[in-house]
């Protein structure tokens, strides 16, 4: 099981925008649909799992409360011109573009787009080097977190168990607005899993937020007591094992346990796990057990 799981929230798109993103890579498709009846005010969810490049994510419908931007984007790395402009043509039909695609200094074939739910992807030629990780989350450190990006990596470093920082390349000096020392692109792993991450100075309007989540996965208790612990930082954010860091970047801390929970056929034990998990800020697993078993 991947430690750490890309979580995307959708209004009610969730299904459709899978459907989509499964079609587009080879090695992809929808693992598991659960319908969640959550009781008033929260309301009927559809919590969708799947692989894209052979990589885990997940995706929810369940409300018009967070909406997607690019300070948290996917790159996609491409061994190819043709995959370029096919993924590039179905991922900015109907969205936004933000950097055309077009010849860089750092990548002769490269666009960032957000596609027509609202997520970004940068899409990138990388030519003859070899492709380990087919889809990177980035994280963009802007406004008032600008100038984090190395802190936070470290922060990161320090939590997380299996890690590497694989390269730090920084803005020097003439390069203003962006300040000499921050991170032009990092790229690091955790738990085995390559992130990115740059410091941008623009002018921005917009931020983390729980419209991209990442899911760790737990196998005790004592597991998820130590990244709640370590990871939370705005008690106000706390809610169903949602937890939001001190960079703004928003986990979920959950036990492994819940897939089984989640994916039970039996209504009246899906129905007594998610009411235990509406009371939860951090998640029991005894106690979800409990729910579970009846």
């Amino acid at each position: 099981m991947q430690k750490i799981v890309p979580h995307f929230w959708f209004d009610t798109q969730a299904r459709e925008a899978t459907a989509f993103y499964t079609s587009l890579f080879d090695n992809s498709k929808i693992t598991s649909v659960i319908q969640i009846h959550n009781p008033p005010p929260y309301g009927t969810a559809e919590l969708i799992s799947m692989s894209l490049a052979g990589q885990d994510f997940m995706a929810i419908s369940a409300g018009p409360y967070f909406r997607f931007n690019p300070s948290i984007s996917i790159r996609i790395d491409c061994a190819s011109l043709k995959e370029i402009d096919f993924l590039w043509e179905k991922l900015s039909e109907g969205g936004a573009v933000l950097m055309p695609l077009d010849a860089y200094p750092f990548s002769k074939r490269y666009g960032w787009t957000e596609d027509r739910y609202g997520l970004s992807w940068q899409i990138m030629y990388v030519g003859d080097r070899e492709i380990e990780q087919k889809l990177t989350p980035t994280l963009m450190f802007t406004k008032k977190r600008c100038g984090k990006a190395e802190e936070a990596i470290l922060f990161y470093e320090s939590v997380f168990s299996d890690t590497e920082i694989e390269g730090m390349d920084y803005y020097g000096f003439g390069e203003e607005p962006d300040a000499p020392g921050t991170v032009r692109f990092a790229s690091f792993k955790l738990e085995g899993q390559t992130f990115a991450a740059m410091d941008s100075v623009q002018a921005h309007d917009f931020e983390f937020n729980e419209a991209i989540s990442f899911i760790v996965n737990c196998e005790t208790q004592e597991e998820i007591d130590y990244y709640w612990e370590a990871l939370s930082y705005v008690p106000e954010a706390e809610n169903c094992g949602w937890l939001k860091d001190k960079y703004g970047v928003s986990w979920q801390i959950v036990p492994t346990d819940m897939n089984e929970m989640m994916e039970t056929p039996d209504p009246e034990k899906l129905a007594r796990v998610t009411e235990a998990t509406l009371k939860m800020k951090k998640l029991d697993l005894a106690e979800l057990r409990r729910a579970y078993e009846g």
